[in-house]
């Protein structure tokens, strides 16, 4: 029986002694997300292109003594407009109908307090179009005027594939974080281990450019036209696990 007890005692100070000597060890790979030194930094790119498409509004304005006399007018116009568009180059898919509205035109008052009378009705059809090939810009507005256009409003300029745009901006973001990170790391004495996480913005923004090119027109009695570049802005947040040098 002393035999056993103390065979028994021996066993339990060897496991102890063994688990006292592992527990350093151990300790460590039952904490793998103990705190740990980061930097985070912020990392803006941005990238540019000149634009291959275009998007404008056009449309007519008529008025007629009747509703019914205005809209006849307005509709003859937009018809031979809408044919010179095409006649353009410009695809069908690329033109649709962007407003349209019919509105009385009341008479001046002669004095206060006379009724409102209706001295005529304006029809406005409007249309929107994309163009692909920017070297038909300025002979397309010229060709819309000439054929009844009174309207053209806001021509946009944007990319057919603005996702290669995005990406490159992107890139930058990410370089420029990495950049910073550098410096700031060789500066304080720590150098970057790895990286943590990459945060991105909801998405890149388009920039107005100041810089304009002018657009060549085929023809010498086209539209002059100007397209600026394109340009997108791109933001990341990188965070960095460091350690001392």
């Amino acid at each position: 029986m002393k035999l056993l007890r103390a065979t028994a005692c021996a066993a339990v100070l060897g496991t102890a002694a063994l688990f006292a000597s592992l527990s350093p060890l151990a300790a460590q790979d039952l904490a793998p997300n103990a705190r740990r030194a980061t930097l985070a930094v912020s990392g803006e790119g941005t990238a540019s292109a000149v634009p291959d498409r275009a998007t404008l509004t056009s449309g007519v304005v008529s008025e007629g003594k009747t509703a019914r006399e205005a809209l006849d007018a307005n509709s003859a116009a937009v018809a031979t407009m809408i044919a010179a568009i095409k006649a353009a180059g410009v695809e069908g898919r690329d033109v649709s109908t962007s407003g349209f509205s019919v509105q009385p035109q009341y008479a001046p008052q002669k004095k206060d307090g006379d009724p409102l009378r209706i001295a005529s009705y304006q029809v406005t059809n409007s249309v929107t179009v994309r163009l692909r090939d920017l070297a038909k810009l300025g002979d397309l507005l010229d060709q819309l005027v000439t054929n009844g256009a009174n309207q053209i409003n806001g021509i946009a300029f944007d990319l057919a594939e603005p996702g290669k745009l995005e990406d490159a901006a992107r890139a930058e973001a990410v370089k420029d974080a990495r950049h910073q990170a550098e410096i700031i790391a060789g500066a304080a004495g720590v150098r970057l281990v790895r990286v943590v996480s990459i945060n991105s913005e909801a998405g890149p923004q388009p920039m107005p450019r100041m810089m304009m090119m002018a657009a060549r027109a085929e023809k010498m009695d086209s539209v002059p036209v100007e397209a600026g570049e394109t340009q997108v802005r791109a933001g990341v947040t990188v965070v960095y696990e460091i350690e001392p040098l």
